[in-house]
């Protein structure tokens, strides 16, 4: 069996996409086949244009400067990362109804289903995340 990795993202700050895109890329760098779900907020993470501004926790602000000190790659860059890694976005169509989006409001090489195509997917992953 191959080693998988689910990953459902349903929360949209700064902090969010680091969790999400750190351990999506890590694992697939570890040869794991990844999917990551995004729902609800979690659409924020790859909004063309939201995922560019995504806001830090209230008081935390100062942490974007260690973020680059550190030399932590940007989010768009570590969205970037993870889809030439590999990773399998999927955008939930159920959510994207509700909030009247469509695929073009999002980045590219992104899938949009429900959330079966997610499930058969994590129904055999080693490790199912949710941020």
């Amino acid at each position: 069996m191959a080693n998988k990795t689910a990953i459902i993202a349903s929360n949209g700050s700064a902090f969010d996409a680091y969790k999400v895109f750190n351990i999506a890329t890590a694992a697939t760098s570890a040869d794991y086949e990844v999917t990551i779900f995004f729902t609800f907020e979690g659409l924020n993470l790859i909004h063309k244009e939201g995922y560019k501004n995504l806001p830090l926790p209230a008081g935390k602000e100062n942490i974007a400067e260690g973020f680059k000190a550190a030399n932590v790659p940007s989010i768009p860059e570590l969205v970037e990362m993870a889809v030439e890694m590999g990773v399998k976005i999927i955008a939930c169509q159920m959510t994207m109804d509700v909030m009247n989006m469509k695929k073009e409001d999002f980045i590219d090489g992104i899938d949009v289903g429900g959330a079966m195509m997610f499930l058969d997917f994590a129904k055999d992953a080693n490790m199912t995340l949710t941020f």
